[in-house]
């Protein structure tokens, strides 16, 4: 199954090395006859990539796979609150939020899909090698709150600096990947803490100096950046179809991890035939090799980074309680054997 072949009419713009790349998004209708499901076309987003290329997903399903791509994950919660999305996959800051704004209510982790994949990345002689050098520097992270900025600011708190606009001496930026890569081009920023393949597009286009891969901040290394997410509804009324899904899932990561080569040559074909351009061999291997492709959605990792979110104020005033957050599939398998069963 090709993506390309499933996507509407619509257009969204993103920014591959430079080039300008169109992405088409669309509204669907909601239907038992397909599944919905939405991602971003980088590398840290391989599972969905790979998983649909190679018909992994569509072998496990009597559902037509709708494919909505975007280059935001808060856009994604906002497209699974409105119902035009059913699953999809996302980084765990969006996910925290989307859960807590709907009390709970809206969507459920049903996986994990990829651990690290982030880096910290600053012009040379910079100074920012040294956290004595930070005073002053303009340093650019994607959207506010998601998971690359809350990793920032919390690394910014631990050593003892704040942003210029809590009262701090450091500039955070908060634009998207495509302007990042542009102001690094021109000298406007300091440096960047962005995922795959972004970091190493400044390492390898930008002579950036890759200061450190944010997994050394984490407990075990490890920490969950794409989730595999379902509204919660569909999940509820279609338990058959989410197994399947996770199945497939789980499924597709062992394919990737035992066929490393044809999983770069998979996703170098998808930018080509998708968006009419790939990047170099060697971005694409440098940025393979800084992300783990796993299932497991590291739960300690996103309750840590629950509780980093919070402590920054992103997450309200009143606490805030994500212990239901994870979907229970020990759950849904009785309810299906029971629907089975009649």
């Amino acid at each position: 199954m090709k993506i390309g072949y499933l996507i509407g009419i619509g257009i969204g713009v993103i920014v591959i090395a430079g080039s300008m790349i169109s992405i088409n998004q669309y509204y669907i209708d909601s239907s038992e006859e397909k599944i919905r499901i939405a991602f971003f076309p980088s590398i840290v987003h391989a599972v969905p990539i790979v998983g649909i290329e190679n018909g992994i997903f569509e072998e496990n399903l009597s559902q037509k796979i709708d494919v909505k791509i975007f280059d935001s994950g808060p856009q994604v919660i906002e497209s699974l609150f409105s119902n035009s999305i059913d699953i999809a996959y996302v980084g765990p800051g969006p996910v925290i939020n989307g859960y807590l704004k709907s009390d709970g209510e809206a969507l459920k982790i049903l996986a994990g899909a990829a651990d690290g994949g982030a880096s910290f990345v600053a012009q040379k002689d910079s100074g920012l090698d040294s956290i004595e050098n930070f005073d002053g520097k303009r340093i650019a992270a994607p959207q506010i709150s998601n998971t690359q900025d809350v990793s920032l600011r919390h690394y910014l708190s631990t050593n003892g600096l704040q942003p210029v606009e809590k009262g701090g001496t450091v500039y955070v930026l908060n634009i998207s990947n495509p302007d990042i890569y542009t102001l690094f081009a021109k000298g406007d920023i300091d440096g960047a803490w962005v995922p795959e393949p972004w970091a190493t597009m400044l390492v390898q286009d930008l002579d950036g100096v890759r200061i450190f891969n944010e997994s050394q901040f984490w407990p075990d290394k490890q920490f969950s950046s794409v989730l595999l997410i379902g509204r919660t509804d569909y999940v509820e009324n279609n338990p058959e179809v989410i197994q399947n899904w996770i199945e497939s899932n789980e499924k597709t990561v062992q394919w990737i991890n035992e066929n490393p080569e044809q999983t770069k040559k998979v996703y170098s074909e998808f930018l080509t035939d998708y968006m009419g351009k790939t990047l170099p061999d060697e971005i694409i291997d440098e940025s393979f090799s800084n992300l783990i492709i796993t299932s497991d959605p590291l739960k300690k990792s996103v309750y840590t980074f629950a509780e980093r979110a919070d402590s920054l104020g992103y997450l309200g005033r009143s606490g805030y309680d994500i212990s239901e957050i994870f979907y229970d599939h020990t759950f849904s398998m009785t309810l299906l054997e029971e629907n089975q069963n009649g």
